[in-house]
């Protein structure tokens, strides 16, 4: 039997719905991050204390995303989509989806509806890392980026779409060993490193980092990346020579080693900081 388009209001923009038993505005509301006053208005007619098992009303388009626990993303619910098959999307769990949304009723997804995707915790394999999928990522450019192949990437990750990554969504990574030039040393990005810093702690330009790294991205520096530091092509003044940071200096032990004081080798670089020297970094230390 049809149903009279009396029964089914206007709603444009927006998805029917149909009400259930211990259903309330409030509560639909509620469940689909939109204002109370949206929902009546895109009701007009309807009376809330009187709401009927199967009775059809418009859900309105969310206008404002929902607040979303931190490191989660948004997500628009679209055709087809259940909970399982979001969470299996993200490498997340169904539990973590609904303890993300909490008011969201996961039998009742609408097409358009706005929903909080928790952060993945996976755990990839030995000898490989969890990379979570930017805006613009490929899995060509990732294999260039991390000096692997898409081949390997694709090992990695059973089932991946390389045509249609996931924003937001994690995949395993091999973790290669790199090899630097002669004269240079490995250095791993921490929280805040760009190319223009290194170049500067370092005493080289930040051309010379993109030469010792091919396939770099400059503008895309990711916490624990690898990369290769050239050695600085430091001038010293007359009577002094060029040493390299290793493992372990102190500016104690250098002054020691080669018969000079702390208060010298201090004189000699001026605005270095003695507690904090890096590897591969260069100073300048006086003549035997």
């Amino acid at each position: 039997m049809s149903v009279s388009e009396t029964q089914w209001p206007p709603c444009p923009g927006g998805n029917y719905y149909t009400i259930r038993a211990g259903d309330t505005l409030y509560a639909i509301a509620r469940r689909f991050r939109i204002p109370l006053d949206d929902l009546i208005d895109a009701n007009p007619g309807i009376v809330p204390e009187n709401l009927q098992i199967g009775q059809v009303i418009c859900i309105p388009l969310a206008t404002q995303q929902p607040w979303c626990p931190p490191g989660s993303l948004v997500y628009v619910v679209k055709s087809g989509d259940t909970f399982y098959s979001i969470a299996r999307r993200f490498g997340v769990t169904v539990q973590a989806l609904i303890q993300a949304n909490p008011g969201v009723n996961p039998d009742a997804l609408l097409i358009g509806q706005q929903i909080c995707i928790p952060p993945a915790q996976r755990v990839c394999p030995p000898g490989s890392f969890s990379y979570q999928i930017q805006p613009g990522d490929t899995l060509y450019f990732l294999a260039i980026r991390y000096n692997t192949t898409v081949e390997a990437i694709m090992r990695l990750n059973p089932g991946i779409d390389p045509y249609n990554l996931i924003i937001g969504s994690y995949i395993c990574i091999p973790r290669v060993a790199v090899t630097c030039p002669p004269g240079s040393t490995f250095y791993v990005i921490a929280p805040g490193d760009t190319l223009f810093s290194l170049a500067r702690r370092f005493g080289v330009s930040v051309a010379d980092i993109i030469v010792a790294n091919p396939g770099i991205d400059p503008f895309n520096l990711r916490v624990g990346q690898r990369i290769c530091i050239p050695q600085a092509q430091k001038l010293c003044p007359m009577g002094t020579f060029a040493y390299t940071i290793r493992a372990g200096d102190t500016l104690f032990n250098i002054a020691q080693r080669f018969g000079t004081t702390v208060q010298r080798l201090l004189a000699i670089n001026p605005g270095i900081d003695p507690l904090n020297l890096r590897i591969g970094s260069t100073i300048c230390v006086p003549g035997i």
